[in-house]
């Protein structure tokens, strides 16, 4: 029998899941074109194994994609957040190595957000934690979220960072859906007030991914640098700003050779996880965007390899233990 190829055992750390319900309490809160994106893909661990099959996806680590599971009501943030947390420990209970699970919090409400992240990776044993580059218009950096970043510090979380809308889309966006451009752009305002605050200097044990090849930083990060060290921004004890962009990790969802070739002079290939995006980004362009990543001239066999899948079982334990 034949070897299985690393490039048909990929592991997939920007893997969206909708459970039951999730699409329906969004449309009733009023969220019916989400990020003005015209409805909500479907869903389902049925679809998405059966897709995981042809773009060669061994595992997927669930995470709920923007808007996220805050609308505005604490109350109803909490319920939620539990409710599709336990659907993804579910989907990795009745499949441990084909999925894998980022828990998703109530933020910015603080007290439900440690409650859950206490649940999600203690009771439901969740493989990390997903959040959103900004709540409400509060960045990842602001003192509100220390305590949630302290606890996940002190469990040494794995933590994925997803793009949403800013807080001033309605002036900036140009009526076009924000993952179009505003997703890469606030991915870099999240990155960079995660350096400037001083967290990443604060909390050193939290392994953060980044998605889309990291948005828009590896391109702006020599202008982020330059900047921040002349105005001598950012809290005492901040490094060079290039010294904590080359600490994070960054997928390669929705990457082509543009942002690909920025990435690979900015971070080491240890540090480029693969990332699909699907069901969020249709299965066809997930396609495409794979045989970019094959053909790519910026990286080696050796290099898409470790991409694939040997760097996520290094940043992963749970999926290392259960990898065949």
């Amino acid at each position: 029998m034949c070897a299985i190829s690393n490039s048909n055992r990929k592991i997939d750390v920007h893997a969206h899941y909708l459970p039951p319900g999730y699409a329906d309490e969004m449309r009733r809160a009023g969220i019916v074109h989400p990020d003005g994106m015209p409805d909500y893909p479907k869903w389902s661990p049925e679809l998405a194994l059966e897709t995981y099959e042809k773009l060669g996806i061994e595992t997927g680590m669930l995470s709920i994609s923007s808007p996220g599971v805050h609308y505005g009501d604490d109350a109803a943030a909490r319920r939620l957040a539990r409710k599709v947390n336990e659907a993804g420990a579910e989907a990795v209970m009745k499949h441990p190595k084909r999925f894998g699970l980022f828990g998703a919090l109530p933020m910015p409400d603080v007290d439900g957000s440690l409650e859950e992240l206490t649940y999600a990776m203690g009771t439901l044993r969740a493989d990390g934690i997903g959040l959103k580059t900004n709540v409400h218009g509060i960045y990842l950096g602001d003192a509100k979220f220390d305590p949630i970043f302290e606890e996940l510090n002190r469990r040494k979380a794995v933590v994925f960072v997803h793009p949403t809308s800013p807080a001033c889309w309605q002036q900036c966006a140009m009526g076009y859906p924000r993952p179009m451009l505003e997703f890469p752009f606030d991915t870099a305002r999240a990155v960079t007030n995660l350096i400037f605050t001083g967290t990443l200097e604060r909390y050193p044990d939290i392994s953060i991914i980044v998605p889309h090849n990291g948005g828009a930083v590896p391109v702006l990060a020599g202008r982020i640098n330059a900047v921040g060290h002349r105005l001598r921004l950012g809290a005492a004890g901040t490094k060079d700003a290039i010294t904590y962009l080359r600490r994070l990790y960054y997928d390669t969802a929705i990457q082509s050779e543009h942002t690909l070739s920025s990435l690979v002079q900015l971070a080491d290939v240890s540090h480029i996880v693969y990332g699909s995006d699907w069901p969020w980004y249709p299965e066809p362009g997930v396609s495409e965007t794979n045989r970019e990543l094959e053909a790519s001239r910026f990286v080696s066999d050796e290099d898409r390899a470790a991409i694939h899948r040997t760097n996520a079982l290094e940043l992963l334990t749970r999926l290392k233990s259960v990898a065949a």
